[in-house]
């Protein structure tokens, strides 16, 4: 039976002309067919970016009908900063989120607002994420960002271009798992990705294409694909329960990680301590979204650094400056590169790997003073197209430049028009963990190479829930200036070495 809301009604499908007594006032694609809507228009593949290209045309508050459902879609900045008034509008669980619940349960991400595990797993959790924390997660941090670099000098030596998204993958995934958890997936070492990959690339992908199908025929038309969803959460659970147990089995040797705050830490005022079915889906959501939106930034970051060769000596210059030869830079040098940081922030702008997120009203209302909303109902941010509305970032807001995150021109932009990690109490609780964990990556990789783009490549964006660009490779010329010897100069010092010389950088 499905769950409800308080009101009675489905959680998570409650369509939108019950709660906009005004809709026929929002705008909505042309030629609708009956029962279908505008399904015959979506690209099933590509449905924010398909999104992006409706609001472009129909403006910033628009709605498509999918299967008898209505859905209302919002990117202007006066709507959306009325969207985050947290007295009036609360985080929904819907579209694909809500399909994640038989992964992730009443996790962070994926609980409802009144299901009491959200407030419990959020107060034993944030002290984890304070910056005494954080400090303690940095020499982690740094030694899987040098199996990185290992394996990217291998490959350098050997002239072989490099696979962005997937080694960002492997990074990202295996600094969640060692500094939350004490777990070593062992990704560098593997020929293919890990099982645990794997798996939650097909439970996100699944997720997905659940919002393309009527709902009463998803078991019919979804049938294979359900069965592989099926063993892809039974190998997710299989490996977090085996993660658990042994740490259970060694009593607790994980120097106040997230794994032990919550398996051993009680709510400070309430005396409460997690369930192990809650850890269990607690254990799984920080893994899967601690690391696949920071795959995503980093990746996203590369690429813009590798397409425009004068932003990137500048952000090297700054890394060369801050953190001289020293081979390990401290923690606090990683908050001192302010624009390897913006350049993070301005990818994070135009690709939000969490492109968007779902904002119902406390009670009945009045959008921005104009769209009537009853209690219950909810509207989607679109957040790429926040962060491209024009009225805000200029007419040229399609152009990447991270001086639109100088302070100054942070301080002239109304608030709540950079959302890349969600908004209110319900936001991202991870976001500082990332975003240290990204400037830092940056600093190194921008000190030790000079990165190539392929002259072929066209940004193409998969998308799985979240976003990544697809086939992203880059070459990569070693810089020996950072103090440590790479494996290509190593090559080169060696006996009788034929390594040829890496090409010369091609123009943009």
């Amino acid at each position: 039976m499905a769950e409800t809301t308080r009101t009675g009604l489905p959680r998570g499908f409650r369509s939108a002309e019950q709660g906009w007594p005004e809709l026929h006032r929002i705008p909505h694609p042309p030629r609708r067919v009956p029962l279908l809507g505008d399904v015959l228009g979506v690209d099933r593949r590509r449905p924010v970016q398909d999104s992006v290209r409706l609001g472009r045309e129909l403006g910033p508050v628009f709605r498509r009908r999918a299967f008898g459902k209505e859905f209302v879609f919002v990117w202007g900045a006066p709507l959306v900063a009325d969207l985050a008034d947290e007295s009036r509008f609360a985080k929904h669980v819907g579209l694909g989120v809500a399909n994640l619940r038989p992964v992730a349960g009443d996790g962070l991400f994926t609980a409802y607002n009144d299901e009491p595990n959200w407030q419990l797993a959020h107060d034993v959790l944030a002290p984890g994420f304070s910056r005494d924390a954080m400090e303690g997660y940095h020499a982690m941090m740094l030694a899987v960002a040098d199996r990185l670099t290992g394996h990217w000098d291998r490959q350098a030596a050997a002239g072989r271009a490099v696979d962005v998204p997937g080694d960002m993958t492997k990074l990202t995934l295996e600094t969640i798992a060692r500094t939350g958890f004490g777990h070593d997936f062992g990704s560098f070492e593997r020929e293919r990705p890990h099982p645990f990959v794997t798996a939650m690339v097909g439970t996100l992908t699944y997720a997905q294409r659940l919002n393309s199908v009527p709902g009463p025929l998803a078991p019919l038309l979804l049938r294979s694909a359900a069965r592989r969803n099926a063993a892809d959460m039974a190998c997710l659970n299989h490996t977090v329960d085996d993660l658990v147990a042994a740490r259970r089995r060694s009593g607790g040797s994980g120097g106040g990680d997230l794994l032990d705050r919550m398996l051993e830490t009680a709510h400070p005022r309430t005396g409460e301590r997690l369930s192990a079915e809650n850890v269990r889906k607690q254990v799984i959501t920080f893994l899967v979204a601690g690391h696949e939106t920071t795959s995503g930034a980093l990746s996203f970051a590369l690429y813009y650094l590798a397409r425009h060769p004068e932003i990137a000596a500048r952000a090297r210059a700054e890394v060369d400056r801050v953190w001289g030869t020293t081979p390990r830079p401290g923690y606090d040098q990683v908050a001192k590169l302010r624009h390897v940081r913006r350049v993070l922030d301005e990818s994070l702008r135009l690709w939000p790997t969490a492109p968007a997120f779902a904002r119902e009203a406390r009670q009945d209302t009045v959008l921005a003073g104009e769209h009537p909303m009853r209690r219950g109902a909810w509207a989607l941010v679109l957040t790429p197209m926040l962060h491209r509305d024009p009225d805000v970032w200029g007419e040229d807001a399609e152009r990447f430049d991270p001086d639109r995150f100088d302070p100054a021109a942070i301080r002239s932009r109304p608030p709540h028009t950079f959302k890349p990690f969600g908004t209110g109490v319900r936001a991202c609780i991870g976001r500082q963990f990332a975003l240290h964990e990204a400037t830092l990556v940056l600093g190194l990789l921008l000190r030790r190479y000079d990165l190539r783009p392929d002259p072929g490549y066209r940004l193409t964006v998969t998308e799985r829930l979240t976003l990544m660009p697809d086939g992203l490779r880059l070459h990569l010329n070693p810089r020996p200036a950072h103090g440590e010897p790479t494996a290509l100069d190593a090559t080169r010092n060696a006996p009788g070495s034929t390594a040829r010389c890496p090409a010369h950088p091609t123009a943009d």
